[in-house]
């Protein structure tokens, strides 16, 4: 066996390693997330950003901007709620933060612009229980930012930046209500 052979040999083993352990970890990544949170959203067709958005144009695809804002909303919660208490949220409706410009030309059509014409938007309904099953809070939101491109997001290049910003801004006021009002 040739030198080369052989170190070809173990660059493929060394890979095939790495995956394994990449889909380990991000498999384990997904298990920790808090269970006690649960995050729905509407059908896609009932969603602002998939139906004003026929073409699905953008490095996203629904499911993984609605994947990625589930884990966020999940984790903040689960920082905030107090133990044993549990929230349900459904996102009934949602516009991402900025719009597609195809009228720019080809070269636009997947480029999201920001503009403050096109702030972030989420319709929400939310449902807060205690820890014995009573509800706490229970209501329906509008979410928006109007001013979004006037708040720093400091070393921030997560492209959903501004509607994780959002959520948070909402959880934040939502749950320490939620806190003064026992």
């Amino acid at each position: 066996m040739s030198i080369f052979h052989l170190n070809a040999v173990r660059t493929r083993a060394a890979i095939a390693a790495l995956l394994v352990l990449v889909a380990n970890l991000a498999s384990a990544r997904e298990d920790t997330l808090p269970t006690r949170i649960q995050v729905a959203f509407a059908p896609d067709k009932q969603l602002s950003e998939v139906r004003d958005n026929p073409s699905w144009r953008g490095w996203m695809k629904p499911a993984d901007w609605q994947k990625s804002l589930s884990e966020h909303l999940r984790k903040r919660a689960d920082h905030l709620l107090p133990p044993g208490e549990q929230l349900q949220v459904t996102i009934n409706d949602i516009k991402l933060a900025g719009d597609y410009e195809p009228w720019r030309g080809p070269n636009f059509q997947d480029i999201r612009i920001m503009k403050d014409l096109y702030p972030p938007r989420i319709d929400l309904h939310y449902r807060l229980t205690g820890a014995d099953g009573t509800v706490i809070r229970e209501g329906d939101s509008k979410l928006r930012d109007m001013s979004y491109l006037q708040r720093t997001v400091p070393f921030n290049t997560d492209q959903l930046r501004y509607d994780k910003r959002l959520l948070d801004d909402w959880l934040n006021r939502e749950l320490v209500r939620a806190q003064a009002g026992r």
